[in-house]
C-alpha cells in the first residue's frame, strides 16, 4: 500500500480515478479547492497549489490539474519524499501546432513548452514520470467536447455542421484513462517510465457518426443543419461573443472535416491499454428533462 496525491481531483477523470486507486490498496489523498468529504479510501484535502502549498507526504503524484502548473509543484512533492509523477498534457499539443489560428499555435507550444519542463524537472529531482495525452475526453458530463455537443442539441433540437464533416475522431471515455493511470502506477515495468503516451478511445469514427451517436444516446432522431464555411464562420464569430463560448472559432469548425488521429499502439504494448468504443451516456441531461417536462 502506498499513499498516492491526486491533484485536479475533482475532474472528470478524477471522479472514476480516486475509487480505483482506493479499491486498488492505495491510500488517496485528493487535493482540490472543493473538497469533499472522506469517501471509500479517499482523504480530501482542501488546497490551491497555485498558493504557498505545504505538500503531505506521498510516494505517487498524479497531476490531472493543468500541466503547466506541474513543473513549479514538483520541488515540493520530491522535498516531501515522492517519487513517482503520472500527469495529463493534451493530443492538442499535435493537432493545433499548424493550426491557421495564432492563438491555437501559441496553446500548442505553450503545452509542448510544459512537457519539456516537467520531463527536465523530473529528471534533476530523481522523479519517474509517465505523460498522457488524452484525445476528446467524455464520460460524466463535465467535458467541454461531446457533453457540450449534447447540450446544444437538447436546447435547439438540431446540430450545425460546417460541410459534411468527414473528419476523423477517437473520442476516449474518462475511466479509461484512469485506468490508465492505475496500471502504470500498479506495475514496476521499466518502459512506461520516463515516456510519454498519445491516448485514445477504442474506435475512430467521422465526426458525423459521433454527433449521430450523441443524438441517439439522448433519445432524439439526428437532425443536422449542413452549413457552407461562410455561414458558420459568422455563426461562431457570433457566439464567441458570450462569455462562455469566447474561445470559439472557425478554426474549430474547419477541423470537422479533418482527421485528428493518434497512435496509442505504444500503450496497449507497454501496459495493455484497451479503451472502450465510442458509448456516450447522459443520465444528467435526461434526468434533467425528464424533471422539466413535470
Amino acid at each position: 500500500m502506498s499513499q498516492v496525491i491526486v491533484t485536479g481531483a475533482s475532474s472528470q477523470i478524477g471522479v472514476f480515478l480516486l475509487p480505483r486507486l482506493a479499491a486498488s490498496g492505495h491510500r488517496v489523498l485528493a487535493i482540490s479547492r472543493q473538497a469533499a468529504d472522506h469517501d471509500d479510501g479517499v482523504s480530501w484535502l482542501r488546497g490551491d497549489i497555485t498558493d504557498d502549498f505545504r505538500w503531505p507526504q506521498g510516494e505517487a503524484l498524479v497531476h490531472i490539474a493543468p500541466l503547466v502548473l506541474l513543473p513549479e509543484m514538483l520541488p515540493g512533492f520530491a522535498a516531501a519524499g515522492g517519487r513517482r509523477v503520472v500527469c495529463f498534457s493534451t493530443t492538442s499539443r499535435h493537432s493545433k501546432a499548424k493550426s491557421d489560428d495564432p492563438r491555437e499555435r501559441a496553446f500548442a507550444a505553450h503545452v509542448d513548452a510544459a512537457e519539456r519542463q516537467v520531463a527536465a524537472r523530473c529528471g534533476e529531482l530523481g522523479l519517474r514520470w509517465t505523460l498522457f495525452r488524452p484525445t476528446l475526453i467524455y464520460g460524466c458530463e463535465r467535458d467541454r467536447n461531446v457533453t457540450l455537443i449534447a447540450r446544444k442539441i437538447r436546447r435547439f433540437g438540431f446540430f450545425p455542421l460546417l460541410g459534411q464533416a468527414r473528419g476523423l475522431r477517437q473520442p476516449v471515455h474518462a475511466d479509461d484513462l484512469a485506468a490508465a493511470c492505475a496500471a502504470v502506477l500498479d506495475g514496476q515495468a521499466p518502459q512506461y517510465l520516463d515516456k510519454a503516451y498519445d491516448l485514445v478511445g477504442g474506435e475512430t469514427l467521422e465526426y458525423r457518426e459521433m454527433v449521430r451517436r450523441i443524438f441517439i444516446a439522448l433519445g432524439r432522431r439526428p437532425r443536422f443543419l449542413v452549413l457552407p464555411q461562410a455561414a458558420f464562420a459568422v455563426a461562431l464569430r457570433m457566439l464567441a461573443l458570450l462569455p462562455r463560448f469566447r474561445d470559439f472559432s472557425p478554426q474549430m469548425a474547419r477541423r470537422m472535416g479533418v482527421d485528428l488521429v493518434f497512435d496509442a499502439a505504444a500503450a496497449a504494448n507497454d501496459f495493455g491499454y484497451a479503451p472502450r468504443p465510442f458509448q456516450p451516456e447522459f443520465p444528467g441531461l435526461l434526468g434533467l428533462e425528464k424533471t422539466e417536462r413535470v
